[in-house]
């Protein structure tokens, strides 16, 4: 059974609500945007999307996983046009949900992140990685990598969320699994470190974000852009990018098959790939850009200086689903 710490019950709660957020005028265009995306990580983007075509949007907040069974659950009458974030082991294996479209930015995006599905288009890359706070974390406990989650006076501190549910957290599972030795030693290591959880496990990427950055959890599981509004306030956190391999993987931007307002989702889709756009991201919202042609931004260490790993995107695709099993295995065991 997940035991969960005291005040956490309200945030499980909040998981399964959606948070809708309307911005814009009030014009006969609208779109219908789920994203896996905090509120602040996309605000301008979103301002700036309306103000240039005067496509008024509505935002609905959730975990990926929740949002695809969302997506799935209407069917054929579908509310949403576009889905907005989710990486791709979390999209790809449900593309028939989604509509084919190739942006007019394909030609500027790097090769190795260009849409081939013919629905899967890449908005920037998210890197994994570990958040600590500085102010809680005693100073004798160093935290370099996966290796020291083991520490047994980390237990009960450390905050993530389900894989199955979560994009952010199953991409950590992913690269433990690449860089704890072999396989099998990948699963004793994700057997100990769950022991070290204590059966704590929080109801969203936000919630272990927002844990972290308040004191109440030490370190936590989560992806780059999540901490960095912390960081860029001068809050005391810190991202750790793990000693013994870093993963990225590419969310994307998809439009809902049968979506009430297509063209309109297929100009957003156009629009978070343009170069304004990426640019913004990469420099106001410290995120990496999937086109070649935008610099990097000064806010985050660049990849060459990063342990980075190679991943093959179609075997953790034909194994997500046991791993995801083997996962809550271990956890319910």
């Amino acid at each position: 059974m997940i035991r969960f710490k005291k005040g956490l019950f309200a945030l499980i709660a909040i998981m399964f609500l959606f948070v809708h957020v309307a911005c814009g005028s009030d014009d006969r265009q609208s779109l219908v945007v789920y994203t896996s995306f905090r509120d602040e990580s996309i605000r301008q983007i979103v301002d700036a999307f309306v103000e240039e075509t005067g496509v008024r949007v509505d935002l609905t907040f959730a975990g990926t996983g929740v949002l695809i069974e969302r997506i799935r659950a209407e069917g054929a009458n579908p509310i949403a046009d576009v889905l907005w974030g989710g990486m791709l082991p979390s999209v790809i294996p449900v593309s028939h949900l989604f509509e084919d479209h190739v942006s007019a930015n394909e030609l500027y995006i790097y090769p190795a992140f260009r849409n081939t599905e013919g629905m899967v288009t890449r908005y920037m890359l998210s890197l994994s990685v570990l958040m600590i706070n500085t102010s809680q974390l005693p100073d004798h406990i160093q935290i370099r990598g996966y290796a020291d989650l083991l520490n047994p006076e980390l237990r009960g501190r450390i905050a993530i969320t389900d894989p199955s549910s979560s994009a952010s957290a199953f991409n950590h599972l992913v690269n433990k699994l690449h860089v704890m030795g072999s396989f099998e030693q990948g699963w004793e290591f994700v057997e100990a470190f769950v022991e070290n959880l204590n059966g704590i496990m929080l109801g969203s990427s936000s919630a272990v974000i927002n844990g972290v950055a308040s004191g109440e959890y030490w370190v936590g599981l989560t992806f780059e852009e999540g901490p960095m509004p912390f960081v860029n306030a001068g809050a005391p956190v810190e991202m750790i990018y793990m000693v013994e391999g870093v993963m990225y993987m590419p969310e994307g931007a998809l439009i809902v098959r049968n979506a009430p307002n297509i063209d309109n989702g297929r100009l957003f889709v156009d629009f978070v790939t343009s170069w304004n756009t990426q640019n913004m991201m990469v420099q106001d919202l410290f995120g990496r850009s999937v086109r070649s042609d935008v610099p990097p931004g000064s806010a985050l260490k660049p990849m060459t200086e990063l342990n980075i790993i190679d991943i093959d995107i179609h075997y953790i695709l034909a194994n997500r689903d046991e791993w995801i099993r083997q996962f809550q295995a271990i956890w319910e065991g």
